[in-house]
């Protein structure tokens, strides 16, 4: 049978069974005809951009840089830490490198070797206030910003790409701007903030934006890289592991069994197999404004109408974010004359302007301006969240409403008090641990936080004397403005034997003639006197 005659029979099967065509059945010129339907489906798959790209900021030399620049550039300078009571060097700029001092030598040693070496300690408060530094000036790039510590800035730039014209000028113009402020930075994109960092490590300059050639680039890494524990190190290293692409062809379940979950749930966030959520850092917002006159002025009741012009500013900046303020400042300032300060506190955050002019206005009343003002400024503490005050709400009990109008109440007291007498003036009383009763309270700033006082088990005064009042005996019976009447007690203490203010007492509740109850007690020690502690109120 030649091939025309079959050609006719092979296009019917063709449209009714396409993938029962044998290729031994068609000539080569009707193949490619024949083999369309069948492969129509699989059409070549484009590359799409990613929903994420991650900039991963590695700072390699953070301990030594945060610590700042020395006035002399040729200086050889290391940072050291101490490790199992040894001091040790951590890291060492390229001067002192280049004299031989590295990584892990002793501080003894790296003197020896370099008596001119300008040792520091690490102080690792001030690598994280730097790195939140950098945090805050990266966002000016970007609105997504992660912190990794110690030494790793993320930023997502999918976003910001259009706006600072592309990929490349973005990263160029980061890592100028690093350069500028004194910083040693290695740089890695990639669609995972897990797999920039781990480029970023390695030291891979490299930009990957298409998640085909993520797990590639990811697998040439060392294992180094991941920061995993040592024992886990050497357990792969005992294997002839010495990749992360060795790992990615490991059996998953022996894999797990072996080092855990934690250490494949990061190979799968690095990869893109699993989500890896990030915190976004914000920097704090801090609010200030001013007023100017264009004359001096020194009329009061404009000034406050000025100051609580500025005090509805802050409360829009406050209720915009859903933050309060614990702290303002208001600062009046003269055109001769240092500027005069009015500091004002709260019990517990508030953006109202109700609430904060009606402490101005009593703190007011008693500030001396040196002069007519030209200008005034207010400026406001650290935002805080604001919590919804549910008191309200009709599922609510009447115990609880009557707890915070009770709490709001004494708040409300103790800041008109204090914007009244000054803030030194009031204060709270809290408990101690301490069993001796002229030890077991103390004073307690107010304005910081109300104090939080322990229900005590016993009845204590809350009138104590300063030092206890010797009494007299009748009949052996202590006597107070009459003889007392023994209601509760005794209570034995004995404390303080370890230092000089030693007791040895018996506690009573007495009462006298007037029903004054009294707080009482009976030195155990050789005089046996009563004597008065304190008056209950």
């Amino acid at each position: 049978m030649s091939t025309a005659n079959k050609s006719p029979s092979i296009v019917r099967r063709a449209s009714t069974a396409p993938s029962a065509i044998k290729r031994s059945e068609v000539s080569p010129q009707h193949s490619l005809a024949l083999e369309l339907p069948v492969t129509a489906a699989k059409t070549p798959t484009r590359a799409t951009p990613v929903e994420r790209l991650w900039l991963c900021i590695y700072l390699p030399a953070l301990p030594l840089e945060a610590l700042g620049s020395s006035e002399d550039d040729e200086m050889s300078r290391a940072v050291f830490e101490d490790r199992d009571g040894i001091r040790k060097v951590l890291l060492a700029n390229p001067h002192a490198t280049a004299a031989g001092i590295t990584a892990g030598l002793s501080v003894n040693a790296a003197l020896a070797l370099l008596p001119t070496l300008e040792l520091e300690p690490r102080d690792v408060q001030c690598e994280q206030r730097t790195l939140l530094n950098l945090a805050g000036w990266a966002e000016q790039f970007t609105s997504f910003v992660a912190i990794d510590a110690p030494a790793v800035l993320l930023l997502e730039l999918a976003g910001s790409l259009r706006l600072f014209g592309g990929l490349q000028e973005l990263r160029q113009t980061i890592a100028r701007d690093l350069g500028k402020q004194g910083f040693t930075a290695a740089l890695a994109i990639a669609p995972t903030p897990l797999s920039a960092t781990w480029l970023a490590k390695a030291g891979r300059r490299v930009c990957i934006q298409d998640m085909a050639n993520l797990t590639g680039a990811v697998s040439a890494l060392p294992l180094i890289c991941l920061g995993w524990p040592e024992p886990v190190y050497d357990s792969l290293y005992g294997m002839g592991i010495t990749g992360i692409g060795d790992c990615l062809r490991l059996p998953r379940s022996g894999f797990v069994k072996r080092f855990g979950s934690g250490c494949l749930l990061e190979l799968d966030r690095a990869v893109g197999r699993l989500p890896d959520p990030r915190v976004s850092y914000r920097t704090p917002e801090s609010f200030s404004a001013e007023h100017e006159f264009t004359e001096e002025l020194s009329d009061s009741e404009l000034i406050l109408n000025v100051c609580q012009g500025l005090l509805q500013r802050l409360e829009q900046f406050l209720l915009t974010r859903q933050l309060a303020v614990q702290r303002i400042t208001f600062s009046f300032f003269y055109l001769q004359y240092p500027a005069t300060y009015l500091p004002l506190g709260c019990v517990q955050p508030d953006r109202a302007v109700k609430h904060w002019f009606e402490l101005l206005r009593i703190r007011f009343e008693r500030l001396q301006l040196l002069a007519p003002i030209i200008a005034v400024c207010l400026r406001a503490g650290p935002g805080q969240v604001l919590f919804a005050d549910m008191d309200m709400l009709p599922f609510y009990k009447n115990n609880k409403q009557d707890k915070q109008r009770q709490s709001r109440s004494i708040e409300h007291l103790v800041e008109r008090l204090g914007a009244r007498i000054g803030d030194e003036s009031v204060h709270g009383v809290t408990t101690v641990a301490e069993h001796r009763p002229h030890y077991a309270w103390r004073r307690e700033r107010l304005l910081n936080d109300l104090p939080h006082c322990e229900t005590l088990a016993v009845r204590r005064p809350l009138w104590m004397l300063t030092y206890p009042e010797p009494l007299s005996t009748r009949d052996r019976q202590p006597v107070y403005q009459g003889v007392l009447q023994l209601t509760e007690g005794p209570e034995r203490l004995e404390t303080g034997w370890w230092d000089e203010g030693g007791i040895a007492r018996d506690y009573f509740v007495a009462v006298n003639l007037k029903g004054v109850h009294l707080w009482i007690y009976r030195n155990r020690t050789k005089d046996g006197g009563w004597y008065l502690h304190g008056i209950f109120g």
